[in-house]
């Protein structure tokens, strides 16, 4: 809760799945300074929470995040200034935390992404749409600055350079189905049901090696702005190191074995549930 007791960031856990939504649906979740303190105290709090194995962003109502509050940032006397810190310890920080998350991270996207939102939607490992949802880069063609919160790494990254300087440049709307179609999501799913297909997904992470999966997500990345050579030496480093671990252990145990694999086990001991 902020100084006036409102939860603008909700968390609510359930097998070891921790779904964070957005809760300021009258303004299609756009982000105030005490809604981003909020969403970077719950992001730190996730962080450090080894009993929760996965988790899902989302936001509440009819949109999943319309960017940054404009109002506030109208009223900014010095807005050089104030837009730096809003990035660099607001809207960045949160993207650096999704984006270093020690286990995998489920985007549910509900409706409107716009500016900002994008970039928050995108900063996870996958990303879940609901056929009504929408994806706009306003920064532009409406606000005549450029995109942020990691657009234009998540972008071109994802849909190449024409595709992105496209919805760049027009800030025209991206559907979902389109989003799907182009590779900036993983998926498009019906809108009823968005919640269920992101929780079954994030479930289902959350029971693999999620060690494993935080460092194919750092693989990724490496790879997408190295060379071969580098992306095979950071390949070879890093399987080195989990087939020294319990993971590799049970996996090559359950397949020997013909069962399916128990990633969760030593994650049990360690909280006491299973001695």
């Amino acid at each position: 809760m902020d100084g006036n007791g409102k939860d603008w960031v909700t968390l609510e856990v359930t097998d070891a799945v921790g779904t964070l939504t957005l809760s300021a649906p009258d303004q299609l979740n756009a982000i105030h300074r005490p809604m981003m303190d909020q969403l970077i105290r719950r992001l730190e709090d996730l962080r450090g929470d080894e009993t929760i194995r996965a988790m899902i962003v989302t936001g509440s109502g009819r949109g999943f995040c319309a960017g940054a509050h404009v109002g506030e940032m109208a009223a900014l006397e010095d807005k050089g200034k104030g837009i730096y810190n809003l990035l660099d310890d607001g809207w960045n920080r949160a993207v650096r935390l999704i984006r270093s998350m020690p286990k995998p991270v489920v985007s549910a996207v509900n409706g409107i992404a716009a500016g900002g939102g994008v970039g928050l939607a995108l900063s996870a490992d996958m990303v879940l749409a609901a056929r009504s949802a929408r994806f706009i880069q306003v920064f532009g063609p409406k606000l005549g600055v450029i995109p942020d919160v990691g657009n234009t790494w998540f972008l071109p990254q994802a849909l190449g350079r024409a595709k992105a300087m496209q919805l760049m440049l027009t800030g025209e709307t991206l559907d979902a189905a389109e989003a799907e179609s182009w590779g900036l999501i993983s998926r498009c799913v019906e809108d009823d049901e968005l919640t269920r297909e992101a929780f079954s997904l994030a479930h289902d992470l959350s029971q693999g090696p999620i060690n494993a999966f935080v460092e194919i997500r750092k693989a990724v990345d490496h790879g997408l702005t190295s060379g071969l050579e580098q992306a095979l030496d950071h390949e070879r480093d890093t399987n080195a190191r989990l087939c020294a671990g319990p993971d590799f252990a049970e996996g090559t145990s359950a397949f020997a074995d013909k069962r399916r694999p128990d990633f969760t086990r030593q994650s049990k001991q360690n909280d006491g549930t299973e001695r």
